[in-house]
C-alpha cells in the first residue's frame, strides 16, 4: 500500500498519520499539504524522520502537481482529509471553500482514477481505493427527535457544508459512472490534540487557561455529537481496509451535548468560575443539533466508539496545559515559519513551478 493522507498535517490528518504508520502493509505514507493556516507540521515531528514517510508541499488546486505526486510514488490508497472546515470562515469568505473543498476534491479524484483505472480491467477494485472523509453538517441541522442516516437527504446549511455535500457527490457520482473504488464516511464533532484553536473545544480550553472569557453562540443549547479524534482514526483505518466499495458511513461518538455544557465541563475541570462564559449574536443559520445513526458501520465492521467523553475531555484539557508553547506558537502565528525552519533546502524554490518533493 503507497498510501496519500491529505491534510496530514492538520488536527486529524496528523492523528491519523501517527495511528497507522507502522501498520505493516504501508509501503510509503505520503502526506500531502499546502500548509495552509491550519496545518502545522510540529504536529507530526516525532515520525518526520521515519523510513516511510514523506512529505509533499502541495495544493489540492494545482491539478499538475497532484498528478505528478500521485504518479511519483505510484499511489494506491488515499485517505482524503484536505479541507476547509471551519463554518465561520465559509460565512464571510465562501469561495476559498469551493476551490479547495470542490475543485481539489475533483483534481484529486480525476488524477486518481487517470492513474488506476488506467490498469486492466478489475485491477483497481482489488488494489486501489479513495476514501473521502466528510462530515455529518451535509445532513443540515434536526429536530430534537431522531437521527440521520446514511441515507438521509442532504441539507447543507453554510457554505462549508453545501462545498463538502459537493465533493461527496463528485466522488459518489465516480463509482456509479466509472467504477472508481471510493468509500464516503461522514463524521461528528472531533476533538484531541493537536486541534486548531478556532474550534469550540480548543478554543474554550484556550480561553479558559488564560483566564478570558468564553465566546458562546446564542443561548448555547445547540447540540453536537462529540468523538475523540483517535476513534475517529480508528474508524477510518478499518473502512479503508475493509470497507465496501460505493459505501457511505457514518460515524459518530454516540454522545450529544449542548454547547453550554461543553463549556461548562471545561470551566469546572480548570477551576475557573462560570461567569467567564460570554454568550455573543448567533452564528448565520446556525444548526441546532447534530446526531448520527451509526449502526450500519457496528454492524458491518463490529466499530463503536472507545473513547468516554469525561476521560477524553480530561485528557484533551492536559495534553493543552502540557503543550502551552503549541498553543503560543499557533495562536501567535510563529508556527507559520516551522515549515521554513525545518524543511525547506537551500537549492529548492517554489516560484514558478510545482512544489518540489521533500522527502
Amino acid at each position: 500500500m503507497n498510501l496519500l493522507v491529505t491534510g496530514g498535517a492538520g488536527f486529524i490528518g496528523s492523528n491519523l498519520i501517527h495511528h497507522i504508520i507502522e501498520r505493516p502493509e504501508i509501503t510509503r505514507l505520503v502526506n500531502l499539504d499546502c500548509l495552509t493556516y491550519a496545518g502545522h507540521l510540529i504536529n507530526l515531528e516525532k515520525i518526520s524522520s521515519h523510513p516511510k514517510y514523506v512529505f509533499e508541499k502541495v495544493d489540492l488546486r494545482d491539478k499538475q502537481a497532484v498528478w505528478e505526486t500521485l504518479q511519483r510514488h505510484a499511489i494506491t490508497h488515499v485517505m482524503h482529509l484536505a479541507a476547509e472546515s471551519h463554518v465561520d470562515r465559509s460565512i464571510t469568505g465562501p469561495g476559498d471553500f469551493v476551490h479547495t473543498n470542490v475543485v481539489g476534491t475533483f483534481n484529486l479524484l480525476e488524477g486518481c482514477r487517470a492513474l488506476w483505472l488506467q490498469q486492466p480491467t478489475g485491477t483497481a477494485r482489488q488494489s486501489t481505493r479513495f476514501h473521502h472523509i466528510s462530515t455529518d453538517e451535509v445532513y443540515g441541522s434536526l429536530g430534537a427527535q431522531g437521527k440521520f442516516t446514511e441515507s438521509s437527504p442532504l441539507d447543507p446549511t453554510s457554505p462549508y457544508a453545501a462545498s463538502k455535500a459537493a465533493s461527496d457527490l463528485f466522488v459518489l457520482s465516480a463509482v456509479k459512472t466509472h467504477g472508481f473504488p471510493a468509500i464516503v464516511t461522514r463524521c461528528t464533532n472531533n476533538y484531541g490534540p493537536f486541534q486548531f484553536p478556532e474550534k469550540f473545544v480548543p478554543l474554550m480550553i484556550a480561553q479558559a487557561l488564560a483566564g478570558l472569557p468564553l465566546p458562546v453562540y446564542g443561548d448555547g443549547r445547540n447540540v453536537r455529537d462529540w468523538i475523540h479524534v483517535q476513534d475517529h482514526c480508528l474508524a477510518i483505518d478499518l473502512i479503508l481496509r475493509k470497507g465496501k466499495e460505493g459505501e457511505v458511513y457514518n460515524i459518530g461518538g454516540e454522545c450529544e451535548l449542548e454547547n453550554i455544557t461543553v463549556a461548562r465541563k471545561i470551566l469546572s475541570a480548570l477551576r475557573q468560575p462560570e461567569t467567564l462564559l460570554k454568550f455573543v449574536t448567533d452564528r448565520l443559520a446556525h444548526d441546532r443539533r447534530y446526531a448520527l445513526d451509526c449502526s450500519k458501520l457496528k454492524a458491518a465492521l463490529g466499530w463503536s466508539p472507545a473513547w468516554d467523553f469525561e476521560r477524553g475531555l480530561q485528557e484533551t484539557i492536559q495534553w493543552y496545559q502540557a503543550n502551552t508553547s503549541w498553543l503560543e506558537e499557533v495562536r501567535s502565528g510563529e508556527y507559520q515559519r516551522y515549515f521554513e525552519r525545518h524543511y525547506l533546502r537551500r537549492e529548492e524554490t517554489f516560484a514558478g513551478k510545482s512544489p518540489a518533493r521533500l522527502e
